[in-house]
């Protein structure tokens, strides 16, 4: 009985398995180690022995200093507390949206797929393809300075000569631009451009002038449209998915006190910005924070939510040339 005793006790760790490491009281698995790798998007045929003991070192340091951070009592503070419960919070929620997401997008039918492709023709059968000759450089502190300095500008060669006297460095270049992917605000105003219309967009920290050189038409493959098609669902799906998910909790939910004041009241109505003219900001444009989205210039039109040069499904790329 005690020979059978001490080899059952024996096994228990071979059971267990998986134990590649330890570090203190804790152990590391290869699980571990292999969501390490999933996380960090490195395929099987890829985990090099480098790669292998970088992943492996990260878990080894974190757990290390999740020990010293339990020994100090930093898990009994109230904001790590309530920082881990949000972490926590956040992982659930991710992989419950993630889940119910992929759920719906197994279930889409090519119907609804070819569906889609005929309802949004810029996209599909009569995608154009947009050349632009474009001026790019990083987003100046003083928006307003070169607002007022570009206002009545009707050629890029303008735009080089200011941003040369600002000492506002740029490369100019070309780019293309594509319907498919384009913002639908966006293609509209392209459209009802003139031959000398200049735009000016901004987005991270980025900026640019351009102007249409000529416009081809390049209707996508059947594999091309099937695949953005898809693309385009899936967000259709995402977005949809989360302002349902957002009424349902709002729905379920209980304030007390002066929040349930607070989430109760109506939401102002943004104002709705004027249509596109000369020197206007184009529709369904909002006015842009200091740093971040497009911004409108007068003289130029502004267009929201884009840069110039975009990923196209056919391949097509960009030129850009250092001018200063």
């Amino acid at each position: 009985m005690l020979l059978a005793g001490c080899g059952k006790k024996q096994a228990e760790p071979a059971a267990v398995g998986q134990v590649i490491a330890h570090v203190g009281p804790d152990d590391v698995t290869a699980q571990e180690l292999d969501n390490e790798l999933r996380l960090a998007n490195v395929p099987v045929d890829k985990r090099s022995d480098a790669i292998v003991k970088a992943a492996l070192s990260r878990i080894v340091e974190r757990k290390y200093l999740v020990q010293q951070a339990v020994a100090a009592k930093l898990d009994r503070e109230p904001t790590v507390h309530l920082d881990l419960l949000r972490s926590r919070e956040q992982i659930l929620a991710g992989a419950f949206v993630q889940r119910d997401l992929s759920s719906k997008m197994s279930a889409i039918s090519k119907n609804e797929i070819d569906s889609y492709v005929q309802g949004h023709p810029k996209q599909f059968d009569q995608r154009e393809l947009f050349q632009v000759d474009q001026i790019s450089f990083a987003s100046p502190k003083d928006v307003d300075a070169l607002a007022a300095a570009t206002k009545d500008f009707k050629s890029l060669d303008q735009v080089e000569a200011k941003l040369n006297e600002m000492n506002i460095k740029f490369s100019h270049g070309t780019a293309t631009l594509d319907s498919a992917t384009m913002p639908a605000e966006m293609l509209k105003v392209l459209d009802a451009r003139k031959p000398d219309d200049i735009y000016f967009i901004r987005s991270r920290g980025s900026a640019s002038f351009f102007k249409v050189t000529s416009v081809d038409q390049k209707p996508l493959s059947t594999d091309q449209a099937n695949e953005l098609a898809k693309r385009e669902l899936r967000v259709d799906i995402g977005r949809k998915g989360a302002e349902e998910i957002s009424k349902a909790a709002l729905a379920d939910a209980k304030f007390d006190g002066d929040y349930a004041r607070i989430m109760t009241a109506t939401a102002p109505t943004p104002a709705t910005p004027a249509p596109a003219t000369d020197g206007g900001a184009a529709p369904g444009a909002t006015p842009a924070p200091a740093t971040e989205g497009a911004a409108a210039l007068p003289g130029a039109t502004a267009l929201p939510g884009a840069t110039p040069a975009t990923e196209t499904p056919g391949g097509e790329t960009q030129k850009d040339e250092q001018k200063n």
